[in-house]
């Protein structure tokens, strides 16, 4: 979060919404801009009928009306009732032509915030996509589904009906305060003393609302990371039968939602009724005061219905800068958690004259690694490490020991804090970082399956693959006759991260995309884990297959595995402490003999 910024969750006012936001904002406007003006523009036209209509219905009662009653002269009455039809032709055609503007505003209004919100969601999922493994470490999937959702809708109603109503509301205030002191300007500063009234209606309860909105907003995220949580580990939560206890978080959840809208909602109704107050004793007030000027001929019927229609033209517009400050409060405070989600930076940082990784690569070296997540959570130390073309290196050690991570920095998930890793004798952090990852396979110990079908997941590794391409990474990963085997072949259908598969079938898939991917550098991170022993054994030959002439990283507990690799790295209290091939080490009698010993017994 920005240095000196308040908390999203903390009450907000105006003041608090910072110039470069309110430019980043509006930035949005700019590729649509025809359209958000073409909205205006049907915003002052429907703004300038309501203000004179009740000019035209003034006119009426007091100049055309008259003069059919006071005249005798069928010339002059026919004359009136030609005047007074076309009036009426004319306030007809007005309310035709009024009805489309706000048809166009209705319309064209919303495709306008909803274009807003496309480009807004598509800038913060890029944005998202661009972040590294540290950031969502952090971040839970359900308050970063919120910031995609339910704040960018808030934001587009506010691009959509904020300019538009302050516009409409201001034109028509203003226009009608200017036509009833032409009336009767007692009337006019009867209304000029009771907007001060208004002002401060709002005013005293835009803090309330704003802070209220940013609450709701908070907890809104904190709902869905419960409900995604809770719906994903579905499955263990019943292995375990722990629903009461589930249902008790997401109660909670859902209390402390209930409560931050409850208080939202009492602000708002707090801001509209006084609204509601003073417009209603204004009326009350013109009433009263023009029956007075009406009883001592001093004003006519005509200005006395004018001037209501004009006191009840306020109450529209007052209404809409009451929706404008609700849907401010909404709007702003979910931009503002858009705006903090688009300042953070924790994407890997690329140099500008990085360079293509595009020769062979002959040799990978760790020199003198660290690495922690946090100060007092070391995790890597002084780790070097020498691989050339070709080699098969096994990471093997206790649970935690920091196997997985350093396969992680290799393809620059996370950044080294001290130290260096070298490709070609290259630092990492010197080529571009989609180049980097494009020559480095992943086959991990947990396997993510898209929604979606069979053939999808396998062309995650090569998207640009071919229907014989992915057929024969499938039976590579000796995948292909279970597919076969499925009501619609390549085309199943596997459910949500591939509930409908296996263990064993979702690593062999996940297999095949590295198969069809067939980078020249692999990482296997207990790639065999979920698999029986005949299908582990059948994989681990089409591994053999794969590794042949490409430098292969394996991560494995499985001992007997890994007996053929080049180099076997033994990694406990955060060093390497002893490496060498499976015959060397065990004639060492050190910590990788123990652990082969523990595994031959079992």
């Amino acid at each position: 979060m920005p240095k000196n910024r308040k908390s999203a969750v903390l009450p907000l006012s105006f003041r608090d919404v910072k110039k470069s936001e309110y430019k980043l904002f509006f930035s949005y406007f700019k590729p649509h801009k025809w359209l958000f003006f073409a909205d205006l523009f049907c915003a002052v036209f429907v703004a300038a009928v309501d203000v004179i209509f009740p000019v035209i219905s003034r006119f009426t009662l007091n100049k055309v009306l008259p003069q059919y009653l006071n005249s005798a002269d069928n010339s002059v009455q026919r004359t009136v009732i030609f005047t007074f039809f076309s009036i009426i032709a004319l306030c007809f055609l007005m309310c035709v032509l009024r009805t489309v503007a706000q048809w166009f505003i209705t319309f064209f209004g919303h495709v306008f915030g909803v274009a807003v919100e496309k480009d807004m969601r598509r800038d913060i999922f890029e944005h998202i996509e661009k972040q590294s493994f540290s950031f969502f470490d952090k971040n839970r999937t359900g308050q970063l589904m919120s910031r995609t959702t339910t704040d960018l809708f808030e934001i587009s109603e506010l691009a959509h009906h904020g300019p538009e109503d302050l516009l409409i509301s201001l034109l028509t205030l203003f226009g009608a305060f200017f036509v009833m002191f032409s009336i009767r300007w007692q009337l006019a500063v009867i209304v000029f003393v009771t907007l001060p009234l208004l002002i401060f209606a709002v005013y005293s309860s835009r803090k309330s609302l704003m802070g209220s909105s940013s609450l709701v907003k908070g907890k809104t995220a904190e709902i869905n990371s419960a409900v995604e949580s809770s719906i994903s580990g579905a499955r263990t939560t019943k292995i375990f039968t722990n629903e009461d206890y589930e249902f008790s978080k997401f109660e909670k959840s859902n209390q402390n939602f209930f409560d931050a809208k409850r208080l939202y909602y009492k602000a708002m109704a707090g801001m509209h009724s006084k609204m509601e107050f003073v417009t209603h004793i204004l009326s009350v007030i013109i009433l009263a005061v023009g029956g007075f000027y009406i009883m001592k001929g001093k004003m006519t019927l005509g200005d006395l219905v004018a001037a209501n229609m004009f006191v009840a033209a306020f109450l529209q517009p007052i209404r809409r800068l009451a929706n404008f400050v609700e849907q401010f409060s909404t709007g702003m405070a979910g931009f503002m958690r858009f705006s903090e989600m688009m300042q953070i930076h924790e994407e890997m940082p690329e140099k500008t004259d990085a360079v293509e990784l595009s020769e062979k690569i002959e040799s990978v070296d760790f020199e003198n690694v660290s690495f922690d997540y946090s100060e007092n959570f070391p995790v890597l130390k002084n780790i070097s490490l020498e691989v050339k073309k070709g080699q098969t290196v096994a990471f093997v050690g206790p649970s935690g020991g920091g196997k997985t991570t350093l396969c992680n920095l290799l393809a620059r998930f996370y950044e080294v804090k001290d130290g260096s890793i070298k490709i070609n004798g290259i630092d990492i952090r010197d080529y571009k970082l989609k180049s980097l990852r494009s020559q480095i396979g992943f086959v991990q110990q947990d396997v993510f399956m898209f929604a979606g079908t069979i053939r999808e997941n396998i062309a995650y590794g090569r998207p640009d693959a071919t229907e014989a391409e992915i057929i024969e990474a499938a039976k590579e990963a000796e995948i292909y006759d279970d597919i076969m085997n499925m009501q619609n072949g390549f085309d199943s259908v596997i459910g949500e991260r591939g509930i409908k598969l296996s263990g064993g079938q979702k690593q062999r898939i996940s297999i095949a995309r590295v198969f069809l991917k067939n980078p020249p550098v692999l990482v296997l991170d207990e790639a065999t884990s979920a698999l029986d022993s005949i299908t582990e054994q059948k994989i681990q030959s089409a591994f053999d297959r794969l590794c042949s002439g490409r430098t292969a990283f394996v991560i494995a507990h499985r001992l007997s595995t890994i007996k053929n690799a080049d180099k076997i790295a033994v990694l406990e209290n955060h060093k390497i402490v002893e490496s060498g091939t499976h015959e060397q080490l065990l004639s060492k009698k050190g910590e990788y003999f123990n652990l082969y010993t523990a595994q031959v017994r079992i």
